[in-house]
């Protein structure tokens, strides 16, 4: 769930207890503050014609690993969505997925934000992976499991490329092969000194933040369009709750739950 863009007010300090102990630590904080501040916004994921998600969640877990936060998929059909990935995997929770109607809009939208574009395919024009350059602003897009890349995407590609393979099957799964290129791409970036730094702006960091720590608490800013509180130096709330549209006596109680 995504927090968007609301002025922080009808907020009233109040020193609060921390009811977080068992799942929000200093140590937690310090962690996804570190995983947020090796954010890689400019490289990303474009899946194309997704049928089966639970190749969705594993290009998703690598994606997380490597520094990703975003991917953009063009689903098969409607009934295919991040929404289908076990949610016992966790990552739905750190990686969002953005959907796009067909692959020509995803492309169209990837290349506005500056974003080159390489096709994972066997053409005479393709490149080795390996020689690619991540370190500028990247989608790597991948094929579906059935028909592998469209003909739409190898028109709309800067770039194509191959992996290099010596067995008598010429393809990998497609999360094996993203898996492949993100990790080259970590690797280039690493050793450009990429990572460590933060990229992303200040408000979307802190919004994220508070709702890998908070879930609770922000799905019920969220839903009743509230700023969320702000936190101390160790994670934990440090304002009550305060919204003039909500319910006194609901906001009240769910303070009371929450310990604030």
């Amino acid at each position: 769930m995504v927090w968007s863009g609301k002025e922080y007010n009808s907020l009233w300090p109040q020193p609060v207890c921390k009811p977080y102990t068992t799942i929000m630590s200093p140590e937690r904080y310090a962690k996804l503050s570190a995983v947020l501040d090796n954010r890689q916004p400019d490289l990303t994921v474009l899946m194309e014609g997704i049928h089966k998600p639970h190749n969705l969640a594993a290009v998703a877990r690598t994606a997380d690993a490597v520094g990703v936060g975003k991917l953009h998929a063009v689903f098969a059909s409607s009934k295919t969505g991040f929404g289908r990935v076990n949610a016992a995997s966790g990552v739905r929770r750190f990686v969002a997925v953005q959907s796009h109607e067909n692959i020509e809009l995803a492309v169209t939208a990837l290349k506005a934000k500056g974003l080159r574009v390489l096709v994972t395919a066997l053409t005479d024009e393709a490149v080795n992976y390996r020689d690619v350059d991540y370190t500028r602003p990247t989608a790597i897009v991948t094929g579906n499991e059935l028909e592998g890349i469209s003909d739409t995407a190898l028109a709309l590609a800067d770039e194509v490329v191959h992996i290099p393979m010596t067995g008598a099957v010429q393809s990998l799964n497609v999360s094996v092969a993203a898996a492949l290129m993100l990790f080259e791409a970590k690797h280039q970036r690493e050793k450009a000194g990429m990572y460590g730094e933060c990229k992303i702006a200040e408000s979307r960091r802190q919004q994220l933040l508070f709702q890998w720590l908070h879930p609770q608490v922000a799905t019920y800013c969220d839903r009743h369009k509230m700023p969320y509180p702000a936190m101390d130096d160790q994670g934990f709330i440090a304002e009550k709750l305060q919204d003039r549209a909500v319910n006194t006596t609901t906001l009240a109680s769910f303070n009371a739950d929450m310990g604030l």
